[in-house]
Formats: C-alpha cells, structure tokens, sequence
C-alpha cells in the first residue's frame, strides 16, 4: 500500500486544526493500525506539547527541507505503538523563504515520498498561511481535512481552501470538510449543522480541551466521549476518500 498525506489546513488559525491533526494521527494508528507519522509544520510546536514532547534538541526542524536533509534524523517516538512524531520549532518561521530561496515547488512532496519507506500514512499539522507552504502542502498532500468553526464566515474559508488545491493540489485530491468546535446549544450552530449534516464534526467539549491538560490523544483517556466519536468519524471519512482514490 502507497503513502498517503493527510493535510490538516485552514487559511484561517484557532480553529482546532492541530488538535484534529493529533487525534487523527491516533485514529491512524490505533484504530487503522497504520504506521503513521505526525509531521508539524507549524512554528508553534503545539503537535509535539499534545503529545507530551518538546521542541527536537541538535538539529532545527527546517533542516529536513535543505538540498541534504534528511527528516528522518529529526522523527521522534510519541509512546504509542506505530506512531511517529516530527516536531517543529522555531527556525520553521522562516520555511517559506526557504522553500522560495531553494526554489523546489514540489520539496515536500519529494521528502513525503522519501518517508514511505516507513509510514503509510503521514499527518501534516499545517500553519494557517497562503504562500509557498500552503502550496507545497497541497502538492504533497492526497487528502486535505479543512476544520470549520461554525460561523458565516466557514464557507467562504473552504471555498478558500478549494481553489487553492485545484490551483496546487492534484485532480484527484480530496478534502474533507469538518464541523469544529460544535455548540448544538447555539441556533448558529445547529443552522450549520442541519445546512451541512453529512461533515464530520467535533463537538466543543471540556474532553477536548482535557488532551492539552494531559498532553495525550483523547482516544488514550476517553476513547468513549462523544468528542473521540467526532473524530473517529473524521478518520473514517479520510479513509473512505483515500480508498476511492486507491490509496
């Protein structure tokens, strides 16, 4: 079986995407029993402090990307059986000037390829940016998860996200739109709920935010909350698109 990349991006930050990013990666590899790689693209470093890891010590993270690297030097074990993690920090601030200086379009891509020789599938926790590293993003990515906060403004962000993989992604791309952050107590958001009712969707949960607080994957403490449910749900929806897609 081929890699496939799943991307969790939005255009648009505080919207739950590396917290999705991190349970998925767990769905992959607990649930799918895929070995699987967590790869934090994001300067904040938040994929690693959710899985109780700090920034990699030596080398800096934007290392993988130069003419040489090598991302495997930089991958760390997470304590959960067949998944990976590859921490960012904050050299990574400077990525899209370094992608732009080197000019690679497809570097990602390439370096993805390169890591199929130990994971089928890799979770890239992405910043929510509109430049060279959206685009590498989606030219590597075979799945983009877009995590939708409902609100007016959901539409016109997945819109966003859709023109950019039809300008960068390939034809057989998939994204896969989720209802995060759900209140069904606010008429605003049970309004997107009915409007969108096949999307997966994360509900706003205290079990959530309990993952930051015990820095572990929610299926690891509550494998049975509603929340957990949510992204299972999401897992499933990425499997079944990568299936289609013969991935």
């Amino acid at each position: 079986m081929r890699v496939a990349v799943i991307a969790v991006y939005s255009v648009k930050g505080g919207v739950g995407k590396t917290t999705i990013a991190a349970n998925l990666a767990w769905c992959s590899a607990a649930i799918s029993c895929r070995k699987t790689l967590l790869w934090d693209l994001d300067a904040a470093g938040g994929a690693a402090f959710l899985y109780g890891l700090g920034p990699g010590k030596g080398r800096s993270a934007q290392t993988a990307f130069a003419r040489e690297g090598e991302p495997e030097r930089l991958v760390r074990a997470t304590g959960y059986p067949r998944l990976d993690l590859l921490p960012a920090d904050e050299s990574l601030r400077r990525l899209d000037a370094v992608l732009t200086e080197i000019g690679k379009r497809k570097r990602l891509a390439r370096l993805t390829a390169g890591l199929a020789r130990r994971y089928e599938r890799i979770v890239l926790d992405c910043p929510p940016v509109l430049n060279e590293i959206s685009a590498q993003v989606l030219r590597a990515a075979d799945c983009v998860v877009v995590p939708l906060p409902p609100s007016p403004l959901s539409a016109r962000a997945l819109t966003l996200v859709t023109e950019e993989v039809r300008s960068h992604g390939r034809s057989d791309t998939a994204v896969v739109p989720v209802l995060s952050m759900l209140d069904t107590r606010r008429a605003l958001h049970r309004t997107a709920r009915a409007e969108h009712p096949d999307w997966p969707a994360v509900p706003l949960a205290s079990a959530v935010e309990q993952c930051a607080a015990r820095q572990q994957p929610l299926g690891a403490f509550a494998p049975a909350s509603p929340a957990q449910r949510g992204f299972g749900q999401i897992w499933t929806a990425v499997e079944r698109r990568l299936a289609r897609s013969g991935g």
